[in-house]
């Protein structure tokens, strides 16, 4: 009896091994497999022309009760900041039956109120933030080269750009202006930049654009936005972001669907290192101790609170990658992905110096406007 038992232990041994063997060499494949859609690509009719004048078109906007956006951890208190924050929020349809997801969908708009409070709180020192709804491309877009999921893509950014024009419309014409988005819709504003700012009298309004979550060629996306990284703490017009990775990183993925889309300017992109700017220092590229961290939004379980951490992990840009490395695996949650990828916590991981870091930069570009510099 006993001999029986430890070949049954031995043998699950084997096959515990192998299923890991399995999810380490196949675990791209089996990704693809759960998240691509397998449906045709229905195309979306635009959205009617006034459509974003409603409030069910924000999940944060002035004016709306139970904003998300609005919430503060215990122990933060509100700024007086007079800038307007636009934010795209990232992915929050997992679903796999369409390429788009619906704006109606109660579990995608679940998700993204989460991570509109978690993700668009740091802005609320400001006079405003504005959060829209959008049909956005599914999760599965991202992970194919097939045609349809840029079609995705394009349709997502088609109500991005007019909920945009809308806020635009909307705010004072000289107020200063944050624009942030994470992941999908870090893509989106960098896209938004292109076309809407960059070479316009609208950049001069722009105090930083924070795309963070999506990886940016220095060379074929940057020059496209038409604003700069940001070279130090104080500088104005200039772009902030980066992509988070514990130690051992292994980013495959990510990158591959980085390079798998032509850039801003149309051309391939190669291996060079992304853009870093690094949310310690407020700098491009370097690195920062853990004691430079002002403090990380730890999620309560149910998502619905958290607390603020201070001096919970540090920041490196890798010169290799460009990818932000924050050291040993800090416990945030369950939602940290394969290889080590803290996408989900790259907002919370620097929640109170990004508060910071737009807090100070709305004060310099304040200042050179009072100096007449433009």
């Amino acid at each position: 009896m006993a001999r029986k038992f430890l070949y049954l232990f031995a043998i699950l041994i084997v096959m515990v091994v192998a299923a890991l063997f399995i999810l380490r060499i196949w675990q791209n494949e089996l990704t693809r497999f759960a998240f691509v859609p397998r449906v045709a690509y229905g195309r979306l009719e635009p959205l009617p022309r006034n459509a974003y004048a409603a409030d069910r078109m924000w999940f944060a906007r002035p004016g709306l009760q139970d904003d998300p956006a609005q919430w503060i951890p215990a122990g933060v208190t509100k700024g007086q900041g007079r800038a307007a924050v636009f934010f795209i929020h990232p992915t929050s349809y997992l679903a796999r039956e369409s390429w788009n997801g619906p704006l109606d969908d109660m579990d995608t708009n679940r998700r993204a109120t989460y991570y509109v409070q978690g993700m668009a709180s740091p802005f609320n020192g400001q006079a405003q933030v504005w959060a829209p709804r959008y049909r956005q491309a599914a999760v599965g877009a991202f992970l194919t080269d097939k045609a349809e999921g840029e079609m995705a893509l394009q349709s997502a950014y088609l109500d991005v750009r007019q909920a945009f024009d809308s806020f635009l419309a909307s705010i004072p014409a000289d107020a200063p202006i944050v624009l942030a988005g994470h992941s999908q819709g870090a893509l989106h504003l960098m896209h938004l930049l292109k076309d809407r700012v960059a070479g316009t009298p609208l950049a001069s309004r722009v105090v930083a654009a924070y795309p963070i979550g999506w990886p940016i060629s220095v060379e074929h996306d940057l020059p496209a936005m038409g604003l700069p990284a940001c070279a130090s703490p104080a500088s104005t017009g200039c772009v902030m972001t980066w992509a988070s990775f514990a130690e051992p990183a292994e980013p495959e993925l990510v990158l591959e669907a980085y390079r798998t889309r032509p850039a801003l300017d149309g051309k391939a992109k190669d291996t060079r290192p992304v853009l870093c700017t690094n949310p310690l220092t407020g700098s491009v590229g370097g690195s920062a101790p853990a004691s430079a961290n002002l403090g990380t939004l730890k999620p309560s379980k149910d998502l619905k609170s958290g607390q603020i951490v201070i001096g919970a992990v540090p920041a490196r840009c890798d010169q290799k990658t460009g990818l932000l490395m924050i050291g040993d695996p800090p416990e945030l949650g369950p939602f940290v992905l394969p290889g080590n990828n803290y996408h989900v916590y790259d907002i919370p991981l620097f929640w109170s110096n990004l508060r910071a870091d737009v807090g100070r930069r709305t004060t310099a570009w304040e200042k050179l406007q009072a100096s007449g510099v433009k």
